[in-house]
């Protein structure tokens, strides 16, 4: 296998009291050119030398995290915990995908979402296929949320609650327990 990256000399923050550093390109893949500045990674086993994906910008992934597959981090993104990120999925923003959460397929997670699973659950959220969660949403617990789903606004879907098709689930809305919640379902909640 040959390496797509390597750390830079020098270039090291703390996040939670924990050391990350700055990864550089030194080859061209998908739209990363060789000597292109990517993001933080706390260890070579949080971002996967093979395959497109890449951790860009301020971006951070750390602890037993892992990006694989043609997955991007972007922005001030931070993926932790034992949180999977990959597919072809996206996570950019001021987003954040930890516990043993998982984003994968061509899932996007974008502005202050979170993606978690909770200390007492034994599997995280998933989003997957098309889903979107953003703006302030939340997914955790052993939800997922799948298909061409959306969830955003100050929304939270939480349990073991299973979202797909084309829902959308937004403003100050809840969506728990053990539902599914499929179709083109629209679920809003007030101020």
């Amino acid at each position: 296998m040959e390496k797509k990256y390597e750390f830079v000399k020098d270039d090291a923050k703390t996040w939670k009291g924990r050391t990350i550093r700055r990864i550089v390109a030194i080859r061209d893949f998908d739209d990363v050119k060789e000597g292109d500045l990517g993001g933080y990674i706390e260890s070579e086993s949080n971002l996967s030398q093979e395959n497109t994906c890449w951790i860009y910008d301020d971006a951070a992934v750390l602890g037993d995290a892992k990006v694989r597959g043609n997955a991007k981090v972007r922005g001030n993104a931070v993926i932790y915990g034992c949180a999977k990120v990959y597919g072809s999925a996206e996570v950019y923003g001021d987003a954040k995908v930890y516990d043993d959460a998982e984003v994968f397929g061509g899932a996007v997670i974008y502005g202050r979402a979170k993606v978690y699973g909770g200390a007492e659950v034994y599997s995280g959220a998933k989003v997957y296929s098309r889903a979107k969660v953003y703006d302030n949403a939340r997914v955790c617990g052993r939800a997922e949320v799948c298909g061409n789903a959306e969830v955003y606004g100050d929304a939270e879907v939480y349990g073991c609650v299973k979202v797909y098709d084309s829902t959308k689930v937004y403003g100050r809305a809840e969506v728990c327990g053990d539902a599914k919640v499929r179709g083109n379902a629209v679920i809003s909640g007030g101020a």
